[in-house]
């Protein structure tokens, strides 16, 4: 699972609907499975072992499986659309269809892009050069800010936890090379390894902009002890998840006191933030160690770390030769890739992530009929009756307790396919290369866009009708501030869905998906939030402790797991995640059963019956192999556990497994009945 923001949790991807592909895809692909295991010792490599046997992870993956393929499918689909809109010569330039065309090809336009090097970041290096004081980096800061800043800290209009109808301003930590705070600070094996390497590709990198070797050697080092110092009082992975710790409203005056050496209301002024009186801080104690950094006013220390910042985000939209030189660092060294991926679905992504809905609207019209979103909607809607239900039969849980959740339950929003209202992208200017346009100035415009927009919003109610992912995206996600579950249009094909095959495996592909974004609003975090969507206590006392000794005991079973030798899943980070495949495996059973009691139990099919295709359907969708490097950085940076893990472990917690597919004492599969975590 991503993470689109703090408060976005997210799951780890889905597909297109396609009706060619669905007719030509079987509910379950036998082929794939290995009859020689038993499903009682080994579930998973019983359902996916022919095709772990057979597969190869493409070289320009570090990960392979169900989701990869989908995504590469709907990627495929998403790409021919746009390459057929480029050919439009009559778009006019205001449309967004040309919007996202012209973006489209000035990250193609490697002539462009080759011949201007790093040149680009030439106005940007000078005004670092000219910083000498921290009241000039203040200035710069706010010059920057529009443009992704550079550094230091951030600040940021959302929702306020505590009222999700209003936006408040959040001051929150800056950017860091590395991508997370265990980098830094961690003496295991791989870390130090990481961070040598992470010095000699910084030293590679700043000479593209014109430093020499052994300066650039020197830079490196002075780079990485000044982020390192800046990685130590920001909250670990596991504090990151808590909003409770996060959210830390303050008075500007409260703020001045806690960083003097930043004028903050002059600050807030300059970008367009003005008659502020309060603040979130996300991190104070990062906060107060950053004024020690600036106390200690060692400037070329300052400057270093922003020239590398400005080059480091830049690094994509510059020269073939800095993109791939990027690339073999967090590409290849960090993750494992052996080649990148193509140019043209690279540039894909920079439309899906710049301006996704453009590009949706074409989508949506050729991939996504509106029965979709009909049956999409009927099985939601049977997976929250199902929800309730569980939730209502929980032994562990208070009569009052369990009334304030189905309340959330009952006024969860669910938002399908795509926005009732597309974004509009008026303002946006985006420039054709016949138009001088290149892609760096068009991503400077569009960060510029992003941030107006972001400034409006602090003068305007929470717009929930917003969705922060485009149509095509494979993926999917829960809201805590909104309430609410989110599945683009890219969920609704095999193996997560198929019109044609019986309801047993889609509810335990996309069923258990469904049940997994809805279990998000009762994780270890989604569940501090009410029905209103506000960071607010429901529960009694005695239940608060009751879920914390469940789910403790659900972060135990995955913290033994160990993907890599000597490298272990940190069960209490991706706690989240794992309570979310359990209730969603769980409820999406609970609704397969409703289903069968009202329409009728079709029996046998391809020699299983119904709940043991829906368990097989389950371990399909997670089916998957990893590079090594790619799993070391998983564990330290994402919050979802090893797919591996995913595509059974869940089950081992769930009675109906083990009565699908006679599983006893002694087998593999089998974990005593006290030691089941049952939570939702």
């Amino acid at each position: 699972m991503m993470l689109l923001s703090k408060k976005w949790a997210i799951a780890l991807g889905f597909a297109a609907f396609s009706m060619q592909a669905q007719k030509s895809e079987p509910g379950i692909n036998t082929t794939y499975m290995d009859p020689k295991t038993s499903p009682k010792n080994d579930f998973f490599r019983y359902v996916n072992g022919a095709w772990l046997d057979a597969t190869e992870i493409p070289g320009d993956q570090t990960t392979w499986g169900s989701f990869n393929e989908l995504r590469k499918n709907t990627d495929r689909d998403a790409l021919n659309i746009l390459k057929r809109t480029a050919k439009d010569n009559t778009l006019p330039s205001q449309d967004d269809r040309a919007k996202a065309v012209n973006l489209y090809r000035t990250v193609m336009d490697t002539v462009a892009r080759s011949r201007a090097g790093a040149s680009p970041l030439k106005p940007t290096l000078g005004k670092i050069a000219k910083v000498q004081s921290v009241r000039e980096l203040e200035r710069l800061l706010i010059d920057m800010a529009p443009e992704g800043g550079i550094g230091f800290f951030r600040a940021d209009v959302g929702p306020d936890d505590k009222k999700s109808t209003r936006n408040v301003v959040e001051v929150g930590v800056g950017p860091l090379g590395l991508p997370d705070r265990d980098y830094y600070v961690s003496n295991d094996k791989d870390s130090q390894e990481k961070r040598i390497k992470y010095m000699t590709h910084v030293a590679r990198m700043l000479q593209f902009i014109g430093e020499k070797p052994l300066d650039a050697q020197a830079q490196a080092e002075r780079i990485l002890a000044f982020e390192t110092e800046m990685a130590r009082p920001r909250f670990d992975r596991v504090e990151r998840r808590d909003s409770r710790k996060s959210y830390n409203p303050m008075s500007v005056a409260g703020l001045q006191k806690l960083v003097p050496s930043i004028n903050w209301k002059q600050y807030f002024d300059g970008l367009g933030l003005t008659g502020l009186d309060s603040v979130i801080v996300n991190q104070p104690k990062y906060m107060a160690a950053l004024e020690g950094i600036l106390k200690q006013g060692k400037v070329d220390d300052w400057k270093a770390y922003m020239r590398w910042t400005v080059l480091n985000r830049a690094a994509s939209q510059l020269s073939p030769q800095i993109e791939t030189a990027n690339w073999e660092f967090y590409g290849k060294t960090l993750t494992g890739a052996i080649k990148q991926r193509a140019r043209d679905e690279r540039a894909l992504q920079v439309v899906n992530g710049s301006v996704g809905e453009a590009l949706g609207k074409l989508y949506v019209a050729e991939k996504f009929p509106p029965e979709a979103k009909e049956k999409a909607k009927a099985m939601i809607q049977n997976l929250i009756r199902a929800y309730e239900i569980r939730i209502n039969n929980l032994s562990w849980m208070a009569p009052e307790t369990k009334k304030n959740a189905v309340e959330k339950l009952k006024k969860m929003t669910i938002k399908i396919g795509y926005p009732d209202k597309w974004k509009d992208y008026s303002a946006l200017a985006i420039k054709s290369p016949e138009e001088g346009g290149t892609y760096y100035d068009n991503a400077k415009a569009i960060a510029r866009w992003r941030f107006a927009e972001n400034i409006a919003d602090l003068k305007k109610p929470v717009d929930k009708t917003r969705w922060g992912m485009s149509p095509q995206t494979v993926n999917a996600y829960f809201n805590p501030s909104f309430n609410e579950i989110v599945f683009p249009a890219a969920i609704l094909q095999p193996p997560f869905y198929n019109y044609k095959a019986d309801e047993a495996v889609n509810y335990g592909g996309i069923g258990a998906v469904i049940g997994h974004e809805i279990s998000h609003g009762f994780d270890d975090s989604g569940s501090r939030y009410n029905a209103d969507g506000n960071l607010v206590d429901w529960w009694t006392e005695q239940d608060a402790k009751q879920f914390a000794a469940l789910t403790g005991a659900l972060a135990d079973q995955y913290s033994a797991l160990q993907p890599v030798p000597g490298t272990f899943v940190d069960g209490k980070f991706t706690l989240g995640e794992n309570i979310g495949d359990l209730g969603g495996v769980n409820a999406a059973y609970d609704g397969l059963q409703l289903f069968l009691k009202e329409n009728g139990n079709p029996g046998l099919i391809d020699g299983f019956t119904p709940e043991q295709r829906f368990f097989i359907s389950w371990a399909t969708i997670w089916r998957a192999k990893s590079r090594e490097e790619a799993l070391k950085n998983q564990v330290k940076t994402d919050p979802h556990s090893p797919a591996m893990y995913r595509g059974y472990v869940p089950l081992q917690n769930v009675d109906a497994f083990y009565d699908a597919f006679g599983i006893k004492p002694g087998d593999g599969m089998y974990i005593e009945p006290s030691k089941r975590v049952k939570i939702w």
